[in-house]
């Protein structure tokens, strides 16, 4: 039985509370986008389990939009019960609000058709809980690191601006020959000294103008084949998003999605070029008869494994579970390539840094020698 609407305080009690998190368990995120993944995230969870408790949608849109703290997100959801008011579909107002993709509108709109919208609601809450959950992955693997990469340069850079300097004063006042290993690090303390200010403020530009073409097609393949060549992390990120692929495919088959239609869906919110760019060469390859596991064939983004058990799903009618089962398989790779990266970069960063700090004292220190014979 449905809960009436003067019961709306409770519920709209147990959401609010549910939604308190520690500090410590919530994203740290930088501009982030109006409604983004995370927001996506509870609003799809939240709004299945008001939907299977047998709440009528447009209630279960007012109670979210009660429980929302920036108004921002409470306009928005309020704006969807206007327009369901006026008669249109959920899925149709979903569509007309940029917040929300393709991919949202077609799984929603079958929900709707098939009288399924409840386990729609509860994949698609699946979906941008295992996004996120890759996402904080990748995060926790790079931020150690990349703090203590940081904290490193910053130390090199201070010991060849300032420390070097003194040194090489000392040197030339006594005429002191210096090695070859020497005279190096005092042209990279001198070029640090002549073009660091330069080199940061063009870094600083490069980052700042990133906006203005970020969307840009050829940066966004230049940056991801960058990315792919790199050791280990280009795999990491390979398999990242190659788990957000399968997932998102098997939700839409799951729904009665054709596969051709799912294709050009996730093609639309992937948003990493070279599996976009593959997605439409194999839809190309669909459309002139090919199977998906021959067209798939033809990438090398895909791994063999993935095109083998998509053979067997197509011979056997099993795509759903197929692919359900490779999205388990390619997050757990990227749980624990996640910790090792995160365990195993440290010491070497580490290693790396001692071995530069290294260098840069032993060619100080030789000159020692020579600068002894003169002052004795």
């Amino acid at each position: 039985m449905g809960i009436k609407i003067e019961q709306r305080q409770s519920p709209n009690r147990n959401i609010g509370s549910e939604k308190k998190e520690s500090i410590f368990k919530k994203d740290i995120i930088v501009f982030s986008k109006p409604f983004g993944s995370k927001k996506k995230e509870a609003f799809y969870v939240e709004l299945s389990l008001l939907l299977k408790a047998g709440v009528r949608l447009k209630n279960g849109l007012n109670l979210l939009a009660d429980a929302q703290k920036k108004k921002y997100d409470k306009n928005l959801l309020l704006t969807l019960v206007t327009e369901i008011d006026q008669g249109k579909d959920f899925s149709e107002a979903v569509r007309e609000r940029k917040e929300f993709s393709e991919y949202e509108y077609y799984s929603l709109k079958i929900g709707e058709t098939t009288g399924t919208l409840d386990q729609v609601t509860e994949a698609l809450g699946e979906y941008y809980i295992r996004r996120n959950e890759q996402r904080r992955n990748l995060i926790s693997a790079l931020t150690y690191p990349i703090i203590v990469l940081s904290v490193a340069t910053l130390s090199v850079i201070f010991m060849l601006r300032f420390i070097v300097p003194m040194f090489q004063d000392i040197f030339k006042q006594n005429n002191v020959q210096l090695p070859a290993i020497t005279q190096f690090i005092v042209r990279v303390s001198n070029a640090i000294g002549d073009y660091g200010l330069i080199t940061v403020l063009i870094l600083a530009a490069i980052v700042l103008s990133r906006k203005l073409y970020v969307k840009k097609p050829w940066y966004r393949k230049t940056r991801d084949q960058v990315i792919l060549r790199v050791p280990y992390i280009g795999n990491f990120v390979r398999k990242t998003y190659l788990a957000q692929f399968t997932q998102a495919i098997s939700l839409l088959v799951s729904a009665k999605v054709p596969v051709l239609r799912s294709l050009g869906l996730v093609k639309k919110m992937i948003l990493f070029y070279p599996i976009e760019d593959a997605l439409g060469r194999v839809e190309e390859q669909i459309l002139k008869g090919k199977s998906l596991s021959e067209s798939m064939s033809r990438e090398s983004i895909f791994d063999q494994k993935m095109i083998s058990l998509i053979q067997v799903s197509e011979e056997t009618n099993q795509t759903d579970f197929i692919f359900k089962r490779l999205n388990e398989l390619y997050n757990q790779q990227v749980t624990q390539q996640a910790k090792i990266f995160s365990t195993a970069l440290e010491p070497i960063i580490i290693m790396i840094v001692a071995v530069i700090v290294g260098v840069i004292l032993i060619a100080m220190y030789l000159p020692m020698f020579g600068l002894s014979e003169v002052i004795g």
